[in-house]
């Protein structure tokens, strides 16, 4: 065999053996690679959306959000996320703000429960108020958006005298409270508003009918128990009280415990209506004496 044809052959081997090697190395070595990548490209394909499909896509998903928000917007209670333990704190601060000077509270925090679906904070609120700073902080808690509620109360009262003789019917007051949050945002509301928190007037049934404790009289109104009708002159009565102290007075001025009710021009007698610790009592001053 002729040194051309030995060479012809090696090279034609040579040749044969690249061309297996890149047909292994293209067919079997990267096949699994290309595979990839044509899914990758097909994946991204499916999500290759433009511009306008995209804003659309959004607007649709805030409108979503929005009427998801309406809806436990409306709801008259929440349980709020994450709701932190210092925020019942805060409520308490802000709904006892405008409460008057006899009026205090005290706040503690007694131990957190867990559940399935929330958690529970339980606090002790304790003190002595005013009836209408009480049952506008009862409603408070009751009425308020974030579910709370009230267990376990007990009431009491109490009288307070001021150094002046004016007397204050308190409420002592202790109660538990159980505050409601979720570590789920499924229920969350982006702007939650407060429900309305002022309860309508209720009477005050620590209020005693019958009292002892008489208001000083610190206006200086006058006494009718001691005083003296004066005169009667066309536009009401000129009246004097035990110290000399002289007042003029017309029909529906107020006196010490009660008010003029009515002046009698005809009979010369001036009509009173007192309220001495719950006992209403009408009085009549006549000229020169008094006339009951």
């Amino acid at each position: 065999m002729s040194t051309k044809v030995k060479n012809t052959l090696i090279i034609l081997v040579i040749f044969i053996g690249i061309l297996l090697s890149a047909g292994f190395y293209s067919f079997v070595i990267q096949k699994s690679k290309i595979k990839d990548k044509e899914k990758r490209i097909k994946d991204l394909k499916l999500f290759q959306l433009d511009t306008e499909a995209l804003t659309r896509q959004l607007v649709s998903f805030q409108k979503r959000v929005a009427e998801l928000d309406s809806v436990l917007a409306n709801r008259k209670y929440n349980i709020p996320y994450k709701f932190s333990q210092a925020g019942f704190f805060d409520f308490v601060n802000q709904v006892s703000y405008s409460f008057s000077n006899n009026s205090f509270v005290n706040v503690e925090f007694d131990e957190n429960e867990t559940s399935a679906n929330f958690n529970i904070y339980n606090y002790t609120v304790s003190g002595t108020a005013e009836f209408g700073d009480l049952d506008r902080l009862i409603y408070a808690i009751e009425e308020s958006k974030q579910l709370k509620k009230i267990s376990e109360m007990g009431l009491s009262n109490n009288v307070k005298v001021d150094k002046d003789g004016t007397p204050h019917f308190l409420v002592n007051y202790k109660f538990k409270v159980k505050v409601y949050y979720s570590l789920s945002d499924r229920f969350f509301v982006k702007d939650i508003r407060e429900n309305p928190l002022i309860p309508n007037p209720a009477y005050d049934f620590f209020y005693p009918l019958i009292r002892n404790e008489i208001p000083a009289n610190v206006d200086h109104l006058l006494d009718v128990q001691t005083a003296q009708l004066l005169a009667l002159i066309p536009d009401g009565a000129f009246l004097s009280d035990a110290s000399g102290n002289t007042y003029l007075l017309w029909e529906g001025d107020q006196v010490y415990l009660g008010f003029l009710t009515n002046i009698d021009y005809q009979n010369s007698v001036v009509n009173f209506v007192l309220n001495k610790g719950g006992i209403i009592e009408n009085i009549s001053l006549k000229l020169g004496k008094e006339k009951k």
